[in-house]
């Protein structure tokens, strides 16, 4: 059986072979591919993205002049690996060249089944036309274009959501465009749904949204396999820092950054020792210095949504309160979770944060919006603590709950032992290979 994975990204394996810096997200699919490989019953091949330079110089010797001049096509061990050309940083627009690089990959390898993993970005639209066989065509649902475009500027002020930035305006990326993209996005994400008769999912959220998309095809329950670090390791109240908070993201709205700062406060009143972690982009720059905010040059690489943050910030005078991380690899975030006191998601939207998932596999208090999939993950008060979306003072409540000292450790053995399940890696991966069963047959 020959498989054909469609990634967002090129695979860590295959970027070290090239000597490529790699990323760490959807590490998922590393652990699957690890998997396929050692056990050798499907033939699984990968096709991904590059959009810079260095990438480009990096497969020039394997493209093919006399046929599609954009593609590469190699060999990592016995895995065949092909890599496409598309402008990564405009995913709304699509582009139709995409069709006839992927149609060329399609026929060059002939698979029994092309697996598309994310709907967010227009390849996985012009597999699904390329390939053209939706029967056996699967896709796995991970973000939803549509629910973020609907949730995008959920409690950001009007006059802020208006606002531009000199960085906004030559980038033409203010919020409201930004919102418009994902909309845009949307639409070849509604078109993808047409075109596949299989998908895998593994929320209400995402079943019900598939149902909404095209009610024919067959939804796969798929429990999604975690980065194998996060697989060893346990959170200890003893040893993490007191009173410290942890959020893995928060540079664009849906991730609700200003959720967190505006409860802040609150959280202080009671916890004045209490500090804020934040992982991946920093879109708010230098916080050290109050005064900085008045200086336009402090202002002029800053995002609307990272200037309200910003201002948030020293509105409530949580300067020396607020920690940027920066992008963390995958053993920096695993170490930030396990010395941090709480993991907190406040997003207005979410199909299964891995981040989510990764805390409560450490066994890290975790404390969530009640949105999209997430009550899918957590028990209220079991495994987790939910509440209710943009409530800052439920936020706050329940972050003070997850604090103490006998809550915490329970809220933690619970979540270990409901995230050993849902992500056991083998039973997933055995599941995985039933649907390829199931699609073929």
């Amino acid at each position: 059986m020959k498989i054909l994975w469609l990634c967002n990204i090129i695979l860590p394996e295959v970027a070290r072979e090239l000597n490529l810096p790699h990323s760490s997200r959807e590490g998922w699919l590393t652990g699957y591919f690890d998997q396929f490989m050692a056990d050798g019953s499907m033939d699984v091949s990968l096709c991904f993205p590059y959009g810079d330079r260095e990438t480009m110089e990096a497969l020039k010797q394997w493209m093919n002049d006399e046929q599609i001049k954009q593609v590469a096509k190699f060999k990592i061990g016995k895995t065949n690996c092909y890599a496409f050309r598309e402008d990564l940083d405009a995913p709304e627009k699509y582009d139709k060249n995409l069709e006839d690089q992927l149609k060329y990959i399609v026929d060059d390898l002939k698979p029994d089944i092309v697996h598309i993993f994310g709907s967010e970005f227009p390849h996985a639209l012009a597999m699904a036309k390329a390939f053209a066989q939706p029967s056996r065509t699967l896709l796995s649902i991970q973000g939803l274009c549509g629910k973020i475009a609907e949730a995008y500027t959920t409690g950001i002020p009007a006059n802020v959501i208006a606002d531009e930035t000199f960085r906004d305006v030559v980038k033409q990326d203010g919020m409201v465009r930004q919102q418009e993209k994902f909309a845009k996005r949307a639409e070849h994400e509604k078109a993808l749904f047409a075109l596949i008769g299989h998908v895998t999912g593994r929320t209400q959220f995402d079943k019900e949204t598939t149902a909404q998309l095209n009610p024919s095809i067959s939804y796969h329950h798929l429990n999604e396999s975690l980065r194998e670090s996060f697989y060893q390791g346990r959170w200890s109240r003893s040893k993490c820092e007191p009173y410290s908070i942890f959020l893995s993201q928060g540079d664009y709205p849906i991730k609700g950054f200003h959720y967190m700062l505006e409860a802040m406060p609150r959280i202080l009143r009671d916890y004045p020792e209490a500090q804020l972690y934040v992982a991946g982009n920093n879109i708010i720059g230098s916080v050290e210095n109050a005064a900085m905010i008045k200086k336009i040059k402090s202002q002029v690489k800053l995002p609307a949504y990272g200037k309200h943050l910003k201002n948030l910030l020293f509105e409530h005078q949580l300067e020396d309160k607020v920690t940027m991380l920066g992008k963390l690899d995958e053993q920096a975030m695993k170490e930030q979770f396990l010395k941090s006191a709480v993991f907190v998601c406040p997003s207005t939207v979410e199909n299964s944060p891995n981040a989510l998932c990764e805390a409560m596999l450490l066994g890290v208090p975790v404390v969530a919006a009640a949105v999209g999939g997430i009550p899918c993950f957590i028990r209220d008060g079991k495994d987790g603590l939910l509440y209710e979306p943009g409530n800052i003072g439920d936020l706050a409540a329940a972050i003070k709950i997850a604090w103490d000292h006998e809550t915490g450790p329970e809220l933690s053995a619970a979540a270990i032992k409901r995230a050993s399940k849902t992500h056991n890696r083998i039973l997933n991966y055995l599941r995985l290979l039933g649907i390829y069963k199931e699609i073929l047959a």
